[in-house]
């Protein structure tokens, strides 16, 4: 868990060869016998910070169900990922953080006192691994 620097990478998210670096959400991986990735990653900022951590949450969901739209779901019934997204305050109570696919957009409630501490998890195939490590400059 670490509070990032800040940086715009100006890179537009619709650009086919771009890599978007990641400031608040670092990643670790493990992969099982079966070649599924899965992608951990912890982030804990004050308040106004939280607004620069959603956004980057949000543009690699928002990538994520583009990329691989009508994919997410279940490993196990043949998707090609999957994520789990939660948030809590210093005290460990939990906080809203929904990703609506729709729109694209995330909802993060930020912690009324204290940190807001995000988790995420990603789990996917080969293919989807493959094109995150790219997409946003993940190590191997």
């Amino acid at each position: 868990m670490r509070e990032a620097r800040h940086r715009h990478n100006g890179v537009p998210l619709n650009s086919a060869q771009y890599a978007m670096a990641l400031d608040y959400l670092e990643f670790d991986y493990s992969e099982d016998e079966e070649g599924t990735g899965t992608w951990d990653a912890m982030a804990s900022v004050r308040a106004e910070r939280v607004p620069e951590l959603a956004g980057e949450i949000e543009a690699l969901l928002r990538w994520a169900s583009q990329r691989f739209a009508g994919r997410q779901g279940a490993l196990e019934d043949g998707n090609d990922w999957d994520y789990d997204l939660q948030a809590q305050d210093d005290d460990g109570q939990p906080l809203s953080a929904r990703f609506d696919r729709a729109a694209g957009r995330l909802e993060l409630q930020a912690s009324a006192t204290g940190r807001t501490t995000v988790s995420l998890c990603l789990s996917g195939s080969t293919q989807f691994g493959d094109a995150l490590r790219q997409a946003f400059d993940l190590e191997a």
